[in-house]
Protein backbone atom coordinates (compact mmCIF):
# COMPACT_ATOMS: atom_id res chain seq x y z
CA UNK A 1 0.00 0.00 0.00
CA UNK A 2 1.14 3.55 -0.71
CA UNK A 3 1.38 6.17 2.01
CA UNK A 4 1.76 9.94 1.86
CA UNK A 5 4.91 11.07 3.66
CA UNK A 6 3.29 14.38 4.54
CA UNK A 7 0.73 12.49 6.64
CA UNK A 8 3.53 10.98 8.75
CA UNK A 9 4.63 14.34 10.13
CA UNK A 10 3.96 14.31 13.85
CA UNK A 11 3.79 10.52 14.11
CA UNK A 12 5.37 9.24 17.32
CA UNK A 13 8.47 7.03 17.11
CA UNK A 14 8.95 4.47 19.87
CA UNK A 15 12.11 2.54 20.77
CA UNK A 16 12.05 -0.89 22.38
CA UNK A 17 12.12 0.79 25.80
CA UNK A 18 10.11 3.96 25.39
CA UNK A 19 9.19 6.97 23.28
CA UNK A 20 11.88 8.60 21.12
CA UNK A 21 9.98 11.56 19.71
CA UNK A 22 7.99 12.78 16.69
CA UNK A 23 8.65 12.73 12.95
CA UNK A 24 9.49 16.19 11.63
CA UNK A 25 11.07 15.48 8.26
CA UNK A 26 12.71 12.71 6.25
CA UNK A 27 15.68 12.22 3.93
CA UNK A 28 15.24 10.49 0.61
CA UNK A 29 17.84 9.11 -1.78
CA UNK A 30 17.49 10.94 -5.12
CA UNK A 31 19.56 8.29 -6.93
CA UNK A 32 17.53 5.20 -6.00
CA UNK A 33 14.35 7.01 -4.92
CA UNK A 34 13.81 5.55 -1.48
CA UNK A 35 13.35 6.97 2.04
CA UNK A 36 16.58 6.42 3.97
CA UNK A 37 15.93 8.22 7.27
CA UNK A 38 13.23 9.83 9.33
CA UNK A 39 14.17 13.06 11.10
CA UNK A 40 12.82 12.73 14.64
CA UNK A 41 12.63 15.44 17.27
CA UNK A 42 13.21 13.90 20.67
CA UNK A 43 11.25 14.95 23.71
CA UNK A 44 12.55 16.47 26.93
CA UNK A 45 14.34 13.23 27.77
CA UNK A 46 17.01 14.17 25.24
CA UNK A 47 17.01 17.97 25.09
CA UNK A 48 14.61 18.08 22.13
CA UNK A 49 17.43 17.20 19.77
CA UNK A 50 16.74 16.14 16.19
CA UNK A 51 18.12 12.70 15.30
CA UNK A 52 18.11 10.43 12.28
CA UNK A 53 16.32 7.08 12.50
CA UNK A 54 17.11 4.73 9.63
CA UNK A 55 14.10 3.20 7.89
CA UNK A 56 16.04 -0.07 8.21
CA UNK A 57 15.15 -0.28 11.92
CA UNK A 58 11.49 0.63 11.54
CA UNK A 59 8.87 -2.06 12.02
CA UNK A 60 5.29 -1.97 10.75
CA UNK A 61 3.66 1.34 11.73
CA UNK A 62 0.33 1.54 13.53
CA UNK A 63 -1.42 3.86 11.11
CA UNK A 64 -4.60 4.24 13.15
CA UNK A 65 -2.65 5.35 16.24
CA UNK A 66 -0.10 7.33 14.23
CA UNK A 67 2.82 5.56 15.86
CA UNK A 68 5.92 3.90 14.43
CA UNK A 69 7.95 1.30 16.36
CA UNK A 70 11.71 1.10 15.87
CA UNK A 71 13.94 -1.86 16.78
CA UNK A 72 16.46 0.23 18.71
CA UNK A 73 16.85 1.45 22.29
CA UNK A 74 16.75 4.95 23.70
CA UNK A 75 20.35 4.56 24.85
CA UNK A 76 21.36 3.85 21.26
CA UNK A 77 19.62 7.05 20.18
CA UNK A 78 21.14 9.04 23.04
CA UNK A 79 24.66 7.82 22.25
CA UNK A 80 24.35 8.10 18.47
CA UNK A 81 26.75 10.39 16.55
CA UNK A 82 25.47 13.95 16.36
CA UNK A 83 24.28 14.95 12.89
CA UNK A 84 23.13 18.50 12.19
CA UNK A 85 19.89 17.92 10.27
CA UNK A 86 19.87 21.56 9.16
CA UNK A 87 22.91 20.84 6.98
CA UNK A 88 23.52 18.32 4.18
CA UNK A 89 24.18 14.80 5.47
CA UNK A 90 27.58 13.67 4.21
CA UNK A 91 28.54 10.07 3.50
CA UNK A 92 30.97 10.10 6.42
CA UNK A 93 28.08 11.03 8.71
CA UNK A 94 26.15 8.06 7.38
CA UNK A 95 29.07 5.70 7.91
CA UNK A 96 29.32 6.74 11.56
CA UNK A 97 25.56 6.48 11.99
CA UNK A 98 25.26 3.02 10.44
CA UNK A 99 28.30 1.73 12.32
CA UNK A 100 26.77 2.90 15.59
CA UNK A 101 23.56 0.95 14.92
CA UNK A 102 25.45 -1.98 13.36
CA UNK A 103 23.64 -1.59 10.05
CA UNK A 104 25.09 -2.46 6.66
CA UNK A 105 25.75 0.14 3.99
CA UNK A 106 22.93 0.30 1.47
CA UNK A 107 25.12 1.77 -1.28
CA UNK A 108 27.06 -1.48 -1.70
CA UNK A 109 25.43 -3.30 -4.60
CA UNK A 110 22.37 -2.61 -6.71
CA UNK A 111 18.68 -2.37 -5.91
CA UNK A 112 16.96 -0.27 -3.28
CA UNK A 113 18.92 -1.58 -0.35
CA UNK A 114 22.22 -2.74 -1.79
CA UNK A 115 23.91 -6.12 -1.70
CA UNK A 116 22.48 -7.29 1.61
CA UNK A 117 19.38 -6.71 3.64
CA UNK A 118 19.70 -4.74 6.86
CA UNK A 119 20.01 -6.49 10.21
CA UNK A 120 20.22 -5.18 13.75
CA UNK A 121 22.90 -7.80 14.33
CA UNK A 122 25.10 -6.33 11.59
CA UNK A 123 25.45 -7.74 8.08
CA UNK A 124 22.75 -10.29 7.35
CA UNK A 125 23.12 -13.31 5.12
CA UNK A 126 22.52 -12.70 1.43
CA UNK A 127 18.90 -13.21 0.53
CA UNK A 128 17.57 -14.57 -2.74
CA UNK A 129 20.38 -14.22 -5.27
CA UNK A 130 23.58 -15.85 -4.01
CA UNK A 131 25.58 -15.11 -7.14
CA UNK A 132 29.28 -14.24 -7.17
CA UNK A 133 28.37 -10.60 -7.79
CA UNK A 134 26.22 -10.56 -4.66
CA UNK A 135 29.15 -11.77 -2.58
CA UNK A 136 31.53 -9.41 -4.34
CA UNK A 137 29.41 -6.44 -3.28
CA UNK A 138 29.41 -7.74 0.27
CA UNK A 139 33.20 -8.02 0.18
CA UNK A 140 33.44 -4.44 -1.09
CA UNK A 141 31.34 -3.33 1.85
CA UNK A 142 33.57 -5.13 4.31
CA UNK A 143 36.59 -3.48 2.72
CA UNK A 144 34.90 -0.09 3.10
CA UNK A 145 34.39 -0.86 6.78
CA UNK A 146 38.07 -1.77 7.14
CA UNK A 147 39.38 1.33 5.37
CA UNK A 148 36.64 3.64 6.69
CA UNK A 149 36.14 4.98 3.19
CA UNK A 150 32.89 5.40 1.30
CA UNK A 151 32.59 4.30 -2.35
CA UNK A 152 30.58 7.39 -3.25
CA UNK A 153 31.29 10.86 -1.81
CA UNK A 154 27.81 12.22 -2.60
CA UNK A 155 25.21 10.71 -0.27
CA UNK A 156 22.35 11.76 -2.59
CA UNK A 157 20.23 12.56 0.46
CA UNK A 158 17.59 15.29 0.23
CA UNK A 159 15.15 16.72 2.72
CA UNK A 160 11.54 15.83 1.99
CA UNK A 161 10.31 19.10 3.51
CA UNK A 162 12.73 21.07 1.32
CA UNK A 163 11.41 19.63 -1.94
CA UNK A 164 7.79 20.47 -1.13
CA UNK A 165 6.43 23.19 -3.43
CA UNK A 166 9.32 22.79 -5.90
CA UNK A 167 8.14 23.85 -9.36
CA UNK A 168 7.42 21.15 -11.92
CA UNK A 169 8.72 22.07 -15.36
CA UNK A 170 7.34 20.11 -18.31
CA UNK A 171 8.96 20.03 -21.74
CA UNK A 172 6.99 23.13 -22.75
CA UNK A 173 6.68 25.14 -19.53
CA UNK A 174 5.75 25.12 -15.85
CA UNK A 175 2.93 22.83 -14.82
CA UNK A 176 2.56 23.16 -11.03
CA UNK A 177 4.43 22.26 -7.87
CA UNK A 178 5.26 19.26 -5.66
CA UNK A 179 2.45 18.72 -3.19
CA UNK A 180 3.56 15.49 -1.50
CA UNK A 181 5.34 12.17 -1.99
CA UNK A 182 3.80 8.68 -2.01
CA UNK A 183 5.90 5.76 -0.76
CA UNK A 184 5.53 2.00 -0.57
CA UNK A 185 4.90 1.24 3.10
CA UNK A 186 6.94 -2.00 2.96
CA UNK A 187 10.06 -1.05 1.02
CA UNK A 188 10.02 2.76 1.57
CA UNK A 189 10.44 3.18 -2.19
CA UNK A 190 9.18 6.51 -3.54
CA UNK A 191 6.51 5.69 -6.10
CA UNK A 192 5.10 9.12 -7.01
CA UNK A 193 5.41 12.84 -6.62
CA UNK A 194 1.93 14.31 -6.17
CA UNK A 195 1.80 17.39 -8.38
CA UNK A 196 -0.60 20.23 -7.68
CA UNK A 197 -1.54 21.98 -10.92
CA UNK A 198 -3.95 24.47 -9.32
CA UNK A 199 -2.10 27.41 -10.90
CA UNK A 200 -3.43 26.14 -14.23
CA UNK A 201 -6.38 23.87 -13.45
CA UNK A 202 -8.16 24.44 -10.14
CA UNK A 203 -8.21 21.47 -7.78
CA UNK A 204 -6.27 19.24 -10.16
CA UNK A 205 -3.62 16.85 -8.81
CA UNK A 206 -1.68 14.32 -10.88
CA UNK A 207 1.06 11.75 -10.29
CA UNK A 208 4.60 11.84 -11.63
CA UNK A 209 6.83 8.80 -11.11
CA UNK A 210 10.38 9.71 -9.98
CA UNK A 211 11.86 7.57 -12.76
CA UNK A 212 10.40 10.04 -15.26
CA UNK A 213 12.30 12.96 -13.74
CA UNK A 214 15.31 14.02 -15.79
CA UNK A 215 16.62 16.66 -13.38
CA UNK A 216 16.04 18.23 -9.98
CA UNK A 217 17.65 21.66 -9.90
CA UNK A 218 18.19 22.23 -6.18
CA UNK A 219 19.53 25.75 -6.75
CA UNK A 220 16.35 26.96 -8.48
CA UNK A 221 13.87 24.64 -6.72
CA UNK A 222 12.77 23.01 -9.97
CA UNK A 223 11.84 19.47 -11.01
CA UNK A 224 12.13 18.78 -14.76
CA UNK A 225 10.11 16.08 -16.55
CA UNK A 226 10.15 15.29 -20.31
CA UNK A 227 6.36 15.38 -20.60
CA UNK A 228 4.14 17.84 -22.41
CA UNK A 229 1.85 20.09 -20.37
CA UNK A 230 -1.20 18.84 -22.25
CA UNK A 231 -0.25 15.24 -21.51
CA UNK A 232 0.04 16.02 -17.81
CA UNK A 233 -3.27 17.90 -17.88
CA UNK A 234 -5.03 14.95 -19.55
CA UNK A 235 -3.53 12.36 -17.16
CA UNK A 236 -5.81 10.58 -14.65
CA UNK A 237 -6.53 12.81 -11.66
CA UNK A 238 -5.22 11.85 -8.24
CA UNK A 239 -7.67 12.03 -5.33
CA UNK A 240 -6.05 11.81 -1.88
CA UNK A 241 -9.29 10.60 -0.27
CA UNK A 242 -9.47 7.55 -2.57
CA UNK A 243 -6.99 4.66 -2.08
CA UNK A 244 -4.72 4.29 -5.08
CA UNK A 245 -5.02 0.73 -6.36
CA UNK A 246 -3.02 -1.04 -9.05
CA UNK A 247 -5.74 -0.47 -11.66
CA UNK A 248 -5.50 3.31 -11.22
CA UNK A 249 -1.72 3.15 -11.23
CA UNK A 250 -1.79 1.19 -14.47
CA UNK A 251 -3.98 3.91 -16.02
CA UNK A 252 -1.40 6.55 -15.12
CA UNK A 253 1.46 4.57 -16.65
CA UNK A 254 -0.56 3.65 -19.72
CA UNK A 255 -1.47 7.29 -20.29
CA UNK A 256 2.22 8.24 -20.39
CA UNK A 257 3.11 5.09 -22.35
CA UNK A 258 5.48 3.81 -19.67
CA UNK A 259 6.00 0.41 -18.09
CA UNK A 260 4.82 0.07 -14.48
CA UNK A 261 7.39 -0.08 -11.70
CA UNK A 262 5.71 -3.24 -10.33
CA UNK A 263 7.53 -5.34 -12.92
CA UNK A 264 10.51 -5.09 -10.56
CA UNK A 265 8.56 -5.59 -7.34
CA UNK A 266 9.97 -9.06 -6.67
CA UNK A 267 13.46 -7.59 -6.48
CA UNK A 268 12.32 -4.79 -4.17
CA UNK A 269 10.44 -7.17 -1.89
CA UNK A 270 13.55 -9.34 -1.54
CA UNK A 271 15.39 -6.37 -0.10
CA UNK A 272 12.83 -5.21 2.47
CA UNK A 273 14.87 -3.69 5.29
CA UNK A 274 12.42 -4.30 8.17
CA UNK A 275 14.08 -6.29 10.89
CA UNK A 276 11.37 -6.77 13.49
CA UNK A 277 9.58 -10.03 14.37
Amino acid sequence: MLRCMKDMEGYSISALDGLIGEVKDYYFDDARWVIRYLVVETGDWFASRRVLISSAVINEPNWSEKSIPAAITRDQVKNSPHIDTDKPVLRQHEIQHLEHYKLSRYWSGSGLWGARAFSNAGLSKPGGDSSDEQYRHAEEELQCRATDKAPHPDAHLRSGNAVMRYRIEAADGDIGHVQAILVDERTWAIRYFIVNTSNWWLGHEVLIAPQWIVEIDWATSKVVVPLKRQSIKDAPHYHSNVPLDRTEEARVYAHHERDGYWHGEARDEAAIPHIGP
